[in-house]
């Protein structure tokens, strides 16, 4: 069901004010994980100190199927804040929807192309810097022209085409996720309440599956930053 997005201009520039509250709520949620996990260490770990060791050594694994821990070791903390953000974005929007006059105020910030649009280009913006960082601006610009001069072109639409599809495939998938859970909450609640009982397990059904697909997209945004990210600063890429 289509709702308009609250929004405000300030100095010629239109804000989404649903997407900053959403981004917002998300990193607030990230940060007390972190804290909660963090607070309290212990040589033994347990509860969410062994939730996020979890983490640590999934994503370390993410990173070393992709490339040379000596490479990609400075890419952990980036692993583990994607993989945490990005699934605790998806999961935002599963439980309910909020929406006043006509405007949707809570969703999941990934089911909005801007945003995963932003994560994306940020993601590839960093492969290019530390690409440079690491083989120097010489080195890292014979790699668009090698083997031959002529692909340059086509190493330029790559990189046009890796941002598009990284940030559309997240957003198609939590989007349309949330769009057949308001559909089913809504349409058939209104067919009576033959409609509402029927509502109710197939709403629970596909919100338990997509929480399987938000967790899926999670680890795939997670794993193409770390496999991008090798194809910049490994030396045998």
């Amino acid at each position: 069901m289509h709702h308009g997005a609250p929004q405000v201009e300030f100095m010629g520039l239109w804000f989404n004010l649903a997407n900053i509250l959403m981004i917002t709520v998300a990193s607030v949620i990230v940060f007390i994980i972190a804290i909660v996990s963090t607070r309290k260490l212990a040589v033994k770990p347990t509860g969410m100190q062994n939730f996020l060791e979890w983490v640590m050594d999934f994503v370390k694994g993410i990173i070393n199927s992709t490339m040379d821990w000596k490479d990609g070791g400075r890419f952990h903390i980036l692993g583990i804040t994607l993989l945490m953000y990005i699934f605790v974005s998806n999961m935002l929007g599963l439980p309910f929807a909020i929406v006043i006059n006509d405007n949707l105020w809570w969703k999941s910030p990934t089911a909005d192309p801007v945003i995963t649009l932003s994560l994306a280009v940020m993601i590839l913006g960093l492969t290019h810097y530390y690409g440079v960082k690491l083989k120097g601006p010489k080195e890292y610009g014979k790699t668009f022209v090698s083997p031959m001069a002529f692909l340059f072109p086509l190493k330029i639409i790559e990189e046009f085409a890796n941002t598009l599809t990284l940030g559309l495939r997240l957003y198609g998938n939590i989007f349309a996720g949330e769009l057949l859970l308001s559909l089913l909450a809504g349409g058939l609640a209104m067919s009576g309440p033959l409609g509402i009982i029927a509502a109710v397990p197939l709403t629970l059904v596909w919100q338990g599956f997509s929480i399987f697909i938000g967790t899926i997209q999670a680890y795939i945004f997670t794993m193409l930053t770390m496999v991008y990210m090798s194809h910049k600063v490994s030396s045998d890429h």
